[in-house]
């Protein structure tokens, strides 16, 4: 099984104060930082862009993981990979040459993902794995932070792992992810959860805790010990 790893969603930060919010997850224990970008279009809200990235990334140890919410995506690879950003990751939904704007993220010499919404079948992937080095799988619809998971979605997980079986490719799962939920989508296959609401509720003195108690879900459900 591949690595499991915990990527905290600065969604869910106090904004005011995200230098310090990156340094309290990263010291309870994080192991990518989950970067949401949304674009008021693609998705109802906007978020945060290039600049930001930039300016977190001398801040944070840990890879950024870039969730681009945005449509199109193409006019921004380059500015997203030139702030900082370690994964960059597109939604298949939002424009008709996925194949290509994966090749330009990995021309940027970035890491590739490809992201499904939940109501978007499998099969919308099947000719982009050569490219990808993560697909994320939303088990909520994107857009907002704190929604309630989406249960149909682990049997996709499960069918996703299968695809992608004897590759070198991760699988997310974004939204909803609590100690509730991370050893459902962990059973399926997912081996990198994205939590936000879960990790940051009660504050920095909660977080590794908060952190600890995903990831032992998820663990027990691979029959691990976290």
């Amino acid at each position: 099984m591949r690595p499991l790893l915990v990527a905290p969603s600065i969604l869910s930060a106090d904004f005011a104060k995200l230098g310090e919010e990156i340094g309290a997850i990263e010291k309870a224990g994080a192991d990518y930082i989950h970067v949401d970008v949304m674009d008021g279009h693609f998705v109802p809200n906007i978020t945060m862009g290039p600049p930001v990235v930039a300016a977190i990334r001398p801040l944070a140890k840990r890879p950024l993981d870039t969730h681009l919410m945005i449509a199109p995506a193409d006019p921004y690879i380059d500015a997203f990979a030139k702030a900082g950003a370690d994964m960059i990751m597109i939604h298949v939904e939002a424009g008709p040459h996925p194949h290509r704007t994966l090749q330009a993220i990995r021309f940027a010499g970035k890491r590739a993902g490809i992201v499904l919404n939940p109501g978007t079948p499998e099969s919308a992937i099947a000719y982009l794995l050569d490219l990808v080095d993560q697909v994320l799988v939303m088990t909520v619809n994107p857009g907002f932070g704190g929604q309630a998971f989406i249960p149909e979605v682990v049997e996709k997980v499960a069918r996703i792992r299968a695809m992608t079986a004897g590759r070198n490719i991760d699988i997310e799962a974004d939204g909803g992810i609590s100690p509730e939920t991370a050893g459902k989508v962990a059973a399926a296959g997912a081996n990198v959860l994205v939590a936000g609401a879960a990790v940051f509720r009660g504050g920095p003195r909660a977080y590794a805790g908060n952190i600890k108690a995903i990831r032992e879900a998820a663990a027990a459900a691979r029959g691990e010990t976290a």
